[in-house]
């Protein structure tokens, strides 16, 4: 999943890779070759009092020492743009499919689940670049170069480094393969804090009216606690890899000066190669912390990309048509021809052979109990599923069939839930439709009766609104949603009981106004309350997913028993 990520989305950013690699294997060349000119000075300079050579190999040195300084602060910054480019094309592409996705796809994964994936996922990959653009090239080549340098210093000390390098590599492998379940918890955990976290932000009046303060404070902790129990054990695991590799770097450090003064004294060997042979152990043990550091950081990355190539290959269930057909003629006739829809597993059909179409001029009101199938209708009608039998038709051509764009420029909605987006009046309105101009706006906002409290605010359309509309009441809210649908002008509009948090003489106004305003449009509305479908041309009744009734409210008043009872139950209420 790892391999097959970066390999995706580094291939747009080769030339960046490959400077990093010149520039590593020029910085890592200059490393190997600085302890041999020290080695030279002290053996051929310094014992012998050779100045001149002395001044020579030190200006050398100092070129070396440039060139290693120029090198390394160009390759992290090469690799750092790579690795910021890449975190940009995966956060990209996850946003872009979980924009393609249908809400059972959304609902599957959770928008808490998706958030993580997106962002704290996506870092994990991000960093793992950024420390492998820093160090794949010059860890392999300061081990191998390294123990190549030191075996021309001297062979015999050699067996140190087959000593330590081992001891290394078998500790890193012993923590490694427990950081890397530690590392799928560690997320997972970190999905259920965002969960819980969301829930209550999203639900802080809920748990206010009912007093659950402490209950839900209570749950958070606990999911806060599971966090941070698995992120301490990985932790710990962390705080063992680095004062063990600065214990075996000590020791064998310490080792080679005591096996290597022996030898000094004997004459086997300068004071400057030991003093090289010093320096290419530390820079073979430097390689392999810089390896481990790459396995160390790998796991977790693994899982990341593992969760993030999890959405990005579950397929939307709707999908855009290969070859979209454009529609002989417009006006936006939506009709449903025996439409049922089931969802995956179900032992039942939500919808079951629903018949009915939606005129241009006229409206179309959808009716039933709770679970009849009222909002999979919307759905259905909005594409935002696909009827599994039969066929939902927008002028006569079957909506799968028509490219999302343009069945988004001509079916519009408004949800039972409306949601504003941070920003201001203004901004959201034009949400549909940018270029629509203030006369154009202020037109919406008398016809979705939103005018008067628009200008009572002392900004006018540019009064700031928050995120998902929290500075305003619900029924200004959905008088706000209806006025930014008003503004796209759609050929059909859609409203998911997007009349519930109106009072009734609202309500009454808001629907004569868009029978004034917007003639020859279809309108489908779905609705709790028959005081707002009374005046429908034509009310469809379900019960269970089926049709039982279609008609007028007052034929349906002598024809269909189940409109009688919800009449009758909201007149009871009414009374």
């Amino acid at each position: 999943m790892l391999l097959t990520l970066l390999r995706e989305h580094l291939r747009p950013h080769r030339g960046l890779l490959a400077a990093v690699v010149v520039l590593q294997v020029l910085q890592t060349v200059a490393s190997l070759y600085l302890p041999r000119l020290n080695a030279e000075i002290i053996d051929r300079g310094v014992v012998t009092g050779d100045t001149g050579l002395i001044w020579r190999t030190g200006a050398l040195m100092l070129a070396v020492t440039l060139v290693q300084v120029v090198a390394t602060i160009s390759a992290v910054r090469c690799g750092a743009h790579a690795a910021m480019a890449v975190g940009r094309d995966v956060r990209a592409a996850v946003f872009d499919h979980v924009l393609s996705l249908s809400r059972a796809e959304v609902g599957r994964f959770g928008a808490p689940s998706l958030i993580t994936r997106g962002t704290n996922d996506v870092q994990q990959v991000q960093m793992l670049v950024l420390v492998t653009c820093t160090m794949i090239v010059s860890a392999p080549i300061l081990c191998v170069g390294g123990i190549v340098m030191a075996l021309r210093e001297d062979v015999w000390l050699s067996w140190l480094v087959v000593v330590a390098v081992p001891l290394l590599v078998a500790v890193m492998a012993l923590v490694m393969t427990r950081l890397g379940p530690l590392f799928g918890q560690l997320q997972k955990r970190l999905d259920t804090v965002n969960r819980v976290l969301r829930e209550q932000l999203t639900g802080l009046r809920v748990v206010r009216g009912f007093v659950r303060e402490d209950a839900e404070r209570a749950r958070f902790e606990r999911a806060n606690a599971e966090l941070t129990d698995v992120a301490l054990r990985t932790g710990r695991l962390f705080s063992v890899v680095f004062p063990f590799v600065t214990l075996v770097m000590n020791l064998a450090s310490a080792a080679v000066v005591w096996f290597g003064a022996s030898r000094v004294e004997t004459g086997e060997l300068g004071i400057g190669s030991l003093i090289a042979f010093l320096s290419y152990l530390v820079l073979i043990l430097m390689g392999v912390m810089m390896t481990t550091f790459l396995a160390v950081m790998g796991p977790r990355a693994a899982v990341s990309a593992g969760r993030i190539q999890e959405v990005l290959r579950s397929p939307p269930s709707v999908h855009e048509p290969q070859a979209p057909v454009a529609p002989a003629s417009t006006g936006g006739r939506l009709e449903f021809r025996e439409v049922s829809f089931s969802h995956p597993g179900a032992d039942r059909p939500v919808l079951d052979r629903v018949s009915f179409d939606v005129a241009p001029g006229r409206t179309t009101a959808v009716i039933g109990s709770t679970g009849s199938g009222k909002t999979t209708v919307v759905n259905l009608a909005t594409r935002l599923a696909d009827a599994s039998t039969g066929a939902v038709l927008l002028d006569g051509v079957d909506v799968r069939s028509l490219a999302d764009g343009d069945l988004r420029r001509r079916v519009g909605l408004v949800p039972q839930r409306p949601y504003l987006f941070a920003g201001t009046i203004a901004s959201n309105l034009r949400f549909g439709r940018p270029d629509a101009s203030d006369e154009e706006l202020w037109a919406a906002l008398r016809t979705a009766q939103a005018e008067d409290f628009v200008r009572d605010r002392p900004e006018g359309l540019d009064a700031p609104v928050s995120q998902g509309g929290t500075n305003v009441s619900g029924g200004q809210r959905q008088r706000l949603s209806i006025a930014r649908l008003v503004v796209a002008r759609p050929e059909v509009f859609v409203f998911d009981d997007a009349f519930s948090a109106l009072d009734t003489a609202t309500d009454a106004r808001l629907r004569a106004a868009l029978a004034r305003d917007l003639p020859g449009v279809s309108v489908l509305v779905v609705a709790q309350r028959v005081s707002t479908i009374v005046e429908a041309d034509e009310i469809v009744v379900l019960d269970g997913g089926k049709v039982v009734g279609r008609g007028t409210h007052r034929e349906l008043l002598g024809t269909c028993p189940t409109y009688e009872e919800i009449v009758a139950s909201q007149l009871e209420v009414a009374a």
